[in-house]
């Protein structure tokens, strides 16, 4: 009987559009949803469930406006949901640090992420993870066979790789060809009955502080060209500036 754990993260809506204010981000009327790639993560950790048993516990670090993301995962399936309390900006140190000692609690025998945050893109959560726990670690998989240990497909230089891991470990999910479970209308009305186990952690200094958010500088306009006479201005182009030839 497995303890499984998955973890997941609330983002901002990829498709909303991001404003600055005092040279912040301003996400105050911006939709928040959970990260794509924890939507797989989550849907492994429940496979992984109906194959071997236990129970699957999704956590997050956030305050109480996370509680929607864990509502989510209860709503597709998960047993327990847990937030660790903290409202400060993180850096990786200091969130993998949270992580580890409630995972350590947890006595949990195997973790899920996805790859990487939608809103921060670094993919060192998983890995970060797992150095601290001591566990092994295998990123950006894209298929998933359980039993006493893990088999694992993940991408590979010239193809796929297999991969044997021995449990405890620490997973983190590609998409590859998991097609993630939509929550029922029973699901969703247990999931808002449904009580958070909040926890507090002591938050662990950051090394790193920010100092201010930009804008990316806006992109040149484009260039259309018409006729077969602009044939090779159009291919020194894209070899010279666009780089694809």
């Amino acid at each position: 009987m497995a303890n499984i754990i998955v973890l997941v993260k609330q983002v901002p809506d990829t498709n909303a559009r991001i404003v600055l204010s005092g040279e912040r981000v301003d996400l105050s009327a911006v939709k928040k949803v959970m990260s794509p790639y924890d939507e797989f993560a989550v849907e492994t950790a429940l496979q992984h469930r109906e194959a071997s048993g236990g129970e699957v516990t999704a956590i997050t670090v956030g305050a109480a406006g996370a509680d929607k993301v864990l509502k989510d995962a209860k709503a597709i399936g998960v047993d327990h949901i847990v937030r660790i309390d903290c409202d400060d900006n993180l850096d990786s140190n200091a969130l993998q640090s949270m992580l580890a000692s409630v995972v350590s609690s947890l006595e949990a025998d195997v973790v899920y992420c996805g790859k990487s945050a939608a809103d921060t893109g670094a993919g060192s959560t998983g890995p970060g993870l797992a150095e601290r726990l001591g566990w092994a670690s295998v990123s950006n998989t894209i298929s998933v066979a359980f039993g006493d240990q893990l088999s694992v497909i993940t991408p590979s230089s010239g193809g796929n790789a297999r991969v044997n891991v021995p449990l405890p470990a620490v997973i983190s999910c590609d998409k590859g060809d998991i097609k993630v479970r939509k929550p029922n209308v029973k699901g969703i009305m247990q999931a808002k009955r449904a009580q958070v186990d909040v926890q507090s952690v002591e938050v662990p200094a950051s090394t790193i502080s920010i100092v201010t958010h930009s804008m990316p500088p806006a992109k040149p306009a484009g260039k259309s060209y018409e006729g077969g006479a602009a044939a090779a201005e159009v291919a020194q182009l894209l070899r010279d500036e666009a780089n694809v030839i």
